[in-house]
């Protein structure tokens, strides 16, 4: 393997700059010296980027709905500096509403962006981790998911249906000689536009309004503008710590998961324990599908375990 460039002569690629947390990212990572691959569909908001660092960032208009820009986007990087590190997948909006009161329309252009986006993204960050950067070095990719991807809220249904299952397989299938490891970043409540502006919101639903219903108060929490205790700034500066961590002669291995917010733990942990007490209660009828002639326990040990997929749990 190839010894690791100096962290400060790295390359990022971020998606969804124009504001927010890849806005955030953004302003570290070039405050840090090191150089970047801005993109966002409206390339104005961070011309003053550009102005004050033009040597460090190269700014590209890319809607993430389009592969063929993300496509561009990667190999102007490449033309440019012959490389890319840190791949960022940050581009998305909520779509609140109510599973029966958001068009089908609306939906599958969340996908477009939340899931398709970040795919695209995630090929082409593989084929210049693997084929242009030098053998062995590899790169890192962090893909932003949310808290509700393991802990779904109503009216949320279709922004935390992506990335998680799809990042863990991602994960896998990278060979070990390819130096290309990742994770997924699960924020809790962050003060950005991403319950303001960048939202969308429909009407509620008619059968949903009752004050009881569960649509119903999650949106009144949501109207109410409650203080969120996440700050954007300080999760471009702990991405930026969880890259730094993650590569170099004492990297350590990244978890599959991590929770970005004291918000985000909670969830999960509630989460994790309600499994965990399912699993319990209900573990007879799960073992009542099992083949008669079969030890269940024995067959996840010879034949589960002993396929290598489980290393990590170990």
């Amino acid at each position: 393997m190839s010894s690791p460039i100096p962290k400060y002569n790295r390359v990022w690629y971020i998606t969804g700059t124009s504001s927010g947390l890849g806005r955030a990212l953004l302003e570290n990572v070039l405050s840090n010296g090191e150089r970047a691959v801005g993109t966002c569909r409206n390339t104005s908001a961070i011309t003053d980027l550009a102005t004050k660092y033009p040597d460090q960032l190269l700014v590209q208009a890319v809607d993430v709905t389009d592969s063929q820009q993300i496509k561009n986007s990667f190999s102007a990087a490449v033309e440019k500096w012959g490389r890319v590190d840190v791949v960022v997948n940050n581009a998305g909006y909520a779509v609140f509403g109510e599973i029966e009161s958001v068009s089908e329309e609306e939906a599958r252009l969340n996908f477009e962006v939340q899931f398709w986006g970040a795919v695209h993204v995630a090929k082409e960050a593989v084929r210049v981790f693997r084929e242009v950067n030098p053998a062995g070095e590899g790169g890192r990719i962090f893909n932003v998911s949310t808290i509700g991807g393991y802990r779904a809220n109503p009216t949320l249904a279709y922004y935390s249906a992506t990335l998680e299952g799809f990042t863990q397989s991602f994960l896998q299938e990278m060979s070990p000689e390819w130096n290309i490891k990742g994770c997924i970043i699960q924020p809790g409540g962050f003060a950005s536009e991403w319950r303001f502006s960048s939202a969308k919101i429909t009407t509620p639903h008619p059968a949903y309004t009752d004050e009881n219903n569960a649509c119903h108060r999650f949106r009144t929490v949501v109207r109410a503008q409650i203080p969120y205790i996440g700050d954007v700034k300080n999760m471009g500066r702990t991405i930026i710590k969880l890259a730094n961590m993650s590569m170099g002669p004492d990297a350590v291995e990244l978890p599959l998961r991590v929770q970005f917010g004291s918000d985000a733990l909670f969830m999960v942990g509630q989460q994790a324990k309600n499994t965990l007490r399912d699993m319990d209660k209900w573990r007879a009828i799960s073992k009542e599908t099992d083949d008669e002639g079969m030890d269940g326990d024995q067959y996840c040990r010879d034949v589960l375990l002993a396929s290598g997929s489980f290393d990590d749990v170990k």
